[in-house]
């Protein structure tokens, strides 16, 4: 009884540990959010550094480049958002009134059998909604939190430039704080972390621009309109695992069902349903099998409490990081020990 009662108290002491950490993390996301992000995307785009200055490129123009690529690459895909908006407003405007009308007839007398005097109440409490006193503030909140993504943006990027600039020194400064003995494992765990990252980042985007070539196919061939934008929102919904692309694609379906009616929005669902079982049964297993290493339960776990502790940027990064742990503590405690070099049958027979 007296070592449980030890080996209890020492697990409480670590677990209170955690927790204030976490808490105190939990308290500045406009620094933490940005600073995590950054470290993501700076494991996924070091390699890119690397072979530039393997190459023979200077490493301030190595990193410089890639930086303004990644600049270049985000500032675009968010004008030509804005710009095909712009463009297709009016006919959105225009396919949505007569939308409508069509979504009313079929409210009338499809399955659902509403009568007007059922929509019209559902229409009022609608606008009683939209009209209440709690929307102002919730539009104050959405300027405030407008205003925090902008500036945690910002920071985002200066932190990856250095991050590209410095990782190295970074990584050797914060490691040297260790005692000796252990400094080695934890650079092995370090590399291998950034791999992991690395791995996942890339394995991600081509699985969301997958996605998103399918989607934005479909859309296409219905002739919804927005149909670029919406895939782009696909594919950024999926680097969230599971269940991004599929909650990013339900906007595809609600425009497909106002512009173009309930068979479109109907067949867009059933183009969203195929692409996330191919995604999980084909994608997932091919491009991130080797990298995870991870029951999808764990995932599902991750997922719930990244979202439960901040939000979506929270789902956005819970497992990458939850992978990121997973791989120090098998590193740490040599799970992933290297074994010995296999013999080569014919190392014998090799002519000096």
């Amino acid at each position: 009884m007296g070592r449980a009662a030890t080996r209890s108290l020492q697990v409480l002491l670590v677990a209170s540990l955690v927790w204030a950490v976490a808490w105190t993390a939990t308290r500045v996301p406009l620094v933490l959010n940005p600073l995590l992000i950054a470290l993501v995307l700076a494991s996924a785009i070091s390699p890119a550094v690397r072979r530039l200055t393997e190459a023979g490129w200077p490493r301030a123009l190595a990193v410089g480049t890639s930086f303004v690529i990644i600049l270049a690459v985000f500032a675009g895909i968010i004008g030509g958002i804005i710009a095909l908006i712009r463009q297709q407003s009016a006919e959105l405007a225009a396919r949505t009134v007569d939308g409508v009308n069509r979504l009313h007839a079929f409210l009338n007398t499809g399955p659902l059998a509403l009568s007007d005097t059922q929509l019209e109440t559902i229409r009022q409490q609608l606008e009683r909604f939209f009209s209440s006193g709690s929307l102002g503030a919730d539009a104050v909140t959405g300027l405030r939190t407008a205003g925090e993504i902008l500036a945690g943006m910002v920071l985002m990027a200066v932190i990856l430039f250095f991050f590209l600039k410095d990782g190295e020194q970074i990584r050797s400064f914060l490691i040297g704080f260790l005692p000796q003995r252990h400094q080695a494992k934890a650079q092995l765990a370090a590399e291998r972390s950034g791999t992991v990252l690395g791995g996942y980042v890339r394995g991600t985007a081509i699985i969301a621009a997958i996605d998103a070539l399918i989607v934005l196919a479909a859309l296409l061939i219905l002739q919804v309109p927005l149909a670029l934008p919406l895939a782009v929102f696909v594919f950024i919904g999926g680097f969230i695992p599971i269940i991004g692309a599929t909650v990013a694609g339900t906007l595809a379906v609600l425009v497909a069902l106002v512009a173009n009616g309930p068979v479109p929005a109907l067949i867009v669902l059933a183009v969203l349903i195929g692409a996330n079982q191919l995604e999980h049964h084909v994608l997932q297993p091919l491009l991130m099998g080797k990298v995870l290493h991870m029951n999808g339960l764990v995932i599902v776990l991750a997922l719930t409490s990244g979202a439960m502790l901040a939000g979506v940027v929270g789902a956005l990064l819970a497992v990458p990081l939850t992978a990121v742990g997973w791989t120090v503590f098998k590193t740490w405690s040599g799970r992933e020990a290297p074994g010995p070099e296999p013999i080569d049958p014919n190392a014998s027979e090799a002519v000096v």
